[in-house]
């Protein structure tokens, strides 16, 4: 039987840390993103306000009760998400097997990586050094056979931090696990489980799988199969891979056409370096470029082809530059098209 080595990530205060990073002023200070003082609700908190109490989903007044230092920040969802491509395409260098649970977490199946030499634990110390390196943000990781507790041991070294639970560790892991921590108990479920006195992974066990589904109905016997270490979980990964790129943002903006011109070498650098790494180079079938402009407008040209070629990508480039009316620059990206199948293996097919 095949042991799983599933890698759940999970990136540190999202939100709140992208804007501290963005504006160094806000570093060290309590920060919710979300509404205003006096209306809405947070849609994420800093550590430095997690202290007062502050949580996600609490009314702004409430945050603001409890620290009145907060500083409040309109959320900025295009900036989030263009931080979540970058951290998704670092996955994509260690496997294609990713389920996305939001902008700022995903579960990896890194089952069959031949990436640092196999060791998960391994690749998930490199995924959040890259993560660091290409973003300065930080990201928490767990790493277990069992997806559901990949996903509980992401929260027990945060922030910054990471949790190994073992094949060996699984079951005593189980036993000791508060109900609570489970994904799908919630606080309602949670109180409803304590008054027919289950409390932990070995109660849950100990009552067995028929009194389960007697006293707590399906959801008892999807609890004591997670329990009993019998679920084990698959990464639903979305697709197979249809296209490959890399992009880069800016810290100052590039404004004019030969400046975005001048970044082609390296951007051909990074995608030649991620094909040869994905043996992707034979299945290319379409060239393309993405810019991204001050106005955050974004626009892209592509064009058929079966390998890099830095003139097309110089053609495509100047098109798209074009469309933004002198428009400063603000992110850069070229990718590439990727066939289903690499063309010896169709021609072996046919030979067949």
């Amino acid at each position: 039987m095949t042991v799983h080595k599933i890698i759940h990530i999970d990136m540190d205060a999202f939100y709140a840390s992208v804007e501290q990073y963005d504006n160094p002023e806000l570093i060290g200070k309590p920060v919710a993103v979300g509404g205003s003082r006096e209306r809405g609700v947070v849609a994420a908190a800093s550590y430095e306000a997690r202290k007062f109490g502050v949580r996600s989903a609490m009314p702004s007044s409430r945050a603001y009760q409890l620290c009145p230092k907060i500083v409040f920040v309109k959320p900025r969802f295009e900036r989030y998400k263009e931080i979540s491509s970058q951290i998704r395409e670092i996955f994509h260098e260690y496997t294609d097997l990713i389920e996305p649970l939001s902008l700022d977490e995903a579960y990896l199946d890194v089952t069959d990586s031949q990436a640092c030499k196999g060791s998960a634990t391994l690749i998930a110390q490199q995924i959040r050094a890259d993560i660091y390196n290409a973003t300065g943000l930080t990201a928490s990781a767990g790493v277990a056979p069992v997806k559901f507790i990949a996903k509980i041991a992401s929260d027990e070294n945060k922030p910054n931090g990471q949790f190994v639970v073992l094949p060996d560790e699984v079951d005593p892991f189980l036993e000791q696990l508060p109900l609570g921590k489970i994904p799908g108990v919630g606080k309602v479920t949670l109180e409803r489980l304590n008054l027919k006195g289950l409390y932990t992974g070995k109660d849950v066990r100990e009552k067995g799988v028929n009194w389960m589904q007697q006293h707590v109905g399906n959801f008892g016997v999807s609890l004591y199969q997670k329990c009993a270490g019998e679920y084990i979980g698959s990464v639903s990964t979305e697709r197979i891979r249809k296209s490959l790129s890399v992009e880069h943002t800016y810290e100052y903006n590039k404004t004019s056409l030969q400046e975005c011109l001048d970044q082609i070498p390296s951007l051909i650098d990074e995608l030649t370096r991620r094909l040869d790494k994905q043996q992707l180079q034979n299945r290319i079938n379409k060239l393309s470029v993405k810019v991204k402009f001050a106005n955050f407008v974004v626009t892209s040209a592509d064009q058929a082809y079966h390998q890099l070629n830095t003139e097309i990508f110089v053609q495509l480039l100047t098109k798209a530059y074009q469309r933004g009316l002198q428009q400063p620059v603000r992110l850069l990206g070229i990718g590439v098209g990727i066939k289903s199948q690499p063309e010896h293996n169709l021609q072996l097919s046919i030979l067949d």
